[in-house]
């Protein structure tokens, strides 16, 4: 039986999420593997991989809020917005007291405008402004918004005329902590750049759940990589869980649309959920359409025989 599921994997600094991919790719001897959400080359931590029909699933952890742990430098900018830069703008001088670095921290609680930097995968015009980027030019980002669920300040150390804060950051999806860092500079009239990031929950997974890519290796060789690999239905456990009769499970695994009636407890609102046949197994994500109500199947996960 072939690999499936969500591997966990504790990216090291130095390779990027493809490489990541790539070499996990090589070690299970699979091709059938996608993550979900870019880390720059440089930071650290949870990289969620998808395996097999796991891949089908995405797009829904995606959606969930992303957790890291961030050092900012106070006193010096560079244009990538972290250290792999080149400084283009230092002051002489720092003068920040701990109590108003946390003020302006917590000035960023909520839904907050970012403009991408010049160094991301954001296309515009077809070309990734990254490439753009690496030929000198700059072009116009259009802003977003992003919310910072919770913001806490972790750390306050001078480093030579320079002042490093460490913070942890509960965000949305798309949410550039090297702006953030940025921003909170410009927030305390000083330029600020990020010099450490990692990122310690991603689609509900934990750094503690996570494996280095030697372990991966090494439990690929012994047999026993499967029993660490998160299950598809608990990787989507922020949707709501329900069961289907016995007599209507074989017409949710063929991909029919059932009556609200069927499914238990009562669907009310409209949305994905994951449903279950009586005996526990997972049958795929299914969901309430608005119009009509009936629960029309998303994604069918066939039980396997």
């Amino acid at each position: 039986m072939s690999l499936e599921g969500v591997l966990a994997v504790d990216k090291p600094a130095g390779m990027t999420s493809h490489d990541v991919v790539a070499r996990t790719r090589r070690i299970l001897k699979m091709k059938r593997i996608g993550h979900t959400g870019t880390l720059d080359p440089e930071v650290t931590g949870v990289l969620p991989l998808c395996l097999g029909r796991a891949t089908r699933i995405v797009e829904y952890m995606q959606e969930l809020p992303k957790e890291y742990e961030a050092t900012l430098r106070l006193g010096m900018a560079t244009d990538t917005e972290d250290l792999t830069g080149s400084i283009i703008e230092q002051v002489d001088e720092v003068s920040v007291t701990p109590s108003a670095a946390q003020k302006v921290l917590e000035s960023f609680m909520g839904t907050i405008s970012q403009v991408p930097p010049m160094y991301s995968a954001v296309k515009v015009d077809g070309k990734r402004l990254y490439e753009l980027a690496r030929e000198g030019k700059t072009v116009e980002r259009k802003s977003r918004e992003v919310t910072i669920y919770e913001i806490e300040m972790k750390g306050f150390e001078w480093n030579g005329p320079f002042l490093d804060i460490s913070f942890r950051a509960l965000c949305s999806k798309g949410t550039y902590i090297r702006t953030l860092c940025v921003d909170i500079g410009r927030a305390l009239g000083l330029p600020a750049t990020m010099v450490k990031l990692t990122r310690t929950v991603s689609a509900g997974i934990t750094s503690s759940e996570c494996l280095t890519l030697e372990q991966i290796e090494q439990l690929m060789q012994a047999g026993e990589l499967q029993k660490h690999l998160i299950k598809v239905d608990h990787a989507i456990r922020h949707l709501p869980a329900h069961i289907v009769s016995d007599d209507k499970s074989a017409a949710a695994v063929q991909g029919q649309r059932l009556s609200s009636r069927a499914v238990e407890p009562e669907v009310k609102a409209p949305g994905c959920i994951r449903l279950y046949n009586s005996a526990g197994t997972f049958l795929g994500i299914f969901e309430k359409q608005e119009d009509t109500g009936a629960i029309a199947p998303v994604k069918v996960f066939l039980p396997e025989v």
